[in-house]
């Protein structure tokens, strides 16, 4: 697929979020929402790290796997209050991290918000699909399917820096 080339994706994929130390988190692709946002909990502000704010937290990646857990660390970007689709404010740190996305690789912003009684970890806003990436809601993974439980063990681990 050259550079010009749209990527065409279904309703839900899977995507790897490499800086985060997270492999294969399936994601549900959201054009009403403007921000990504992934479940995230113990969330808390660190050292910075080479004159950047950090961000830890912890994720469990996959659906109805509440066993695998990851500590995760990201540059902290802000702290903004966000509504969600059912009208609730609250505040959320955002983090940047690259997505990796049907062989496209781009950084993208990521608010971190408790999921617990979500069905997906992650919701993939329209910000991290512009300018080439359209949606076709009828299908789903479009880019692969991911043997995901395959890819974590079941212990609580930090990414590799």
């Amino acid at each position: 697929m050259g550079d010009g080339e749209r990527l065409i994706v279904g309703w839900r994929e899977w995507v790897a979020l490499p800086e985060l130390g997270l492999p294969a988190v399936k994601v549900k692709v959201d054009t009403g929402a403007r921000t990504s946002a992934i479940h995230a909990f113990d969330i808390e502000r660190v050292a910075a790290e080479e004159g950047v704010e950090q961000v830890a937290f912890s994720v469990h990646p996959l659906q109805r796997e509440r066993g695998i857990v990851r500590r995760c660390r990201a540059p902290l970007v802000d702290r903004r209050r966000v509504t969600d689709s059912g009208g609730h404010a609250e505040e959320r740190f955002f983090v940047t991290t690259e997505l990796h996305l049907g062989g496209r690789v781009r950084r993208i912003e990521l608010t971190l918000t408790q999921r617990h009684d979500m069905l997906f970890r992650m919701l993939l806003g329209r910000t991290a699909l512009l300018p080439d990436v359209r949606v076709d809601p009828a299908r789903s993974f479009l880019c692969g399917r991911v043997a995901a439980r395959g890819l974590y063990s079941r212990t609580h681990q930090e990414p590799s820096r």
